[in-house]
């Protein structure tokens, strides 16, 4: 059985062969290479092709972001890993956002990052649940934010979010306490301030527009 490739970038020493002498004790990962910079690991990515990329989130000169953007653009079926502080963990969405499939702690046991990086070799995503957390925070952070620039208040937030589920008007009125005739009036303002026209087209618009996810 073929070994998955693995490519170690931080812009730390001690930190790299810390990663490869826990790599190097599984016989089904390969550590083929080391890269001490986001430029570097672009040009190692190019030339030997490793199906995983441990990914620094903070170098000097190209960020693990910057780095991780220009290898997915190139490269998508690379999977990219972020490593972090915990301190740095305010970085997980835009990370996410560059295509980083999986994002765990710089602190996490040996055990937990083989198995990551198994998991995203098989295609699967995985989030340290430190993270997870702080990520489904700050989507609602930016939902929010996407709500007001829309005009769009807190109630009819509710129902823009439950009509994305699927909830018909009745259920609509049950889930939030109101009547179907104050749930057809949420929805009427709602389309107003989308531009929209119907259910289907409102809610392709709120899922494009990331208002909900």
């Amino acid at each position: 059985m073929a070994k998955i490739k693995v490519l170690i970038v931080d812009d730390h020493k001690l930190v790299r062969e810390g990663l490869r002498a826990v790599l190097d004790q599984c016989n089904g990962i390969q550590v083929i290479a080391e890269a001490e910079s986001g430029e570097e690991a672009i040009r190692i990515v190019s030339e030997q092709s490793p199906d995983v990329v441990l990914m620094d989130i903070s170098m000097p000169g190209m960020s693990g972001i910057e780095a991780t953007k220009i290898i997915k653009a190139e490269n998508p079926d690379i999977k990219v890993v972020m490593l972090t502080m915990m301190d740095q963990e305010s970085s997980v969405y835009e990370a996410v956002k560059a295509g980083a499939t999986g994002y765990m702690l710089k602190n996490t046991t040996a055990e937990d990052l083989v198995e990551a990086i198994q998991t995203v070799y098989e295609g699967k995503a995985l989030l340290h649940p430190d993270a997870t957390v702080k990520l489904l925070k700050e989507f609602v952070s930016l939902s929010d934010n996407k709500a007001k620039d829309y005009g769009l208040s807190a109630r009819e937030m509710e129902v823009l979010r439950l009509l994305c589920e699927g909830k018909t008007n009745k259920e609509l009125a049950r889930a939030l306490w109101i009547s179907e005739q104050t749930v057809k009036t949420h929805l009427a303002h709602i389309y107003g301030k989308l531009g929209t026209s119907d259910r289907t087209e409102t809610v392709a618009k709120a899922i494009r527009m990331g208002l909900v996810s």
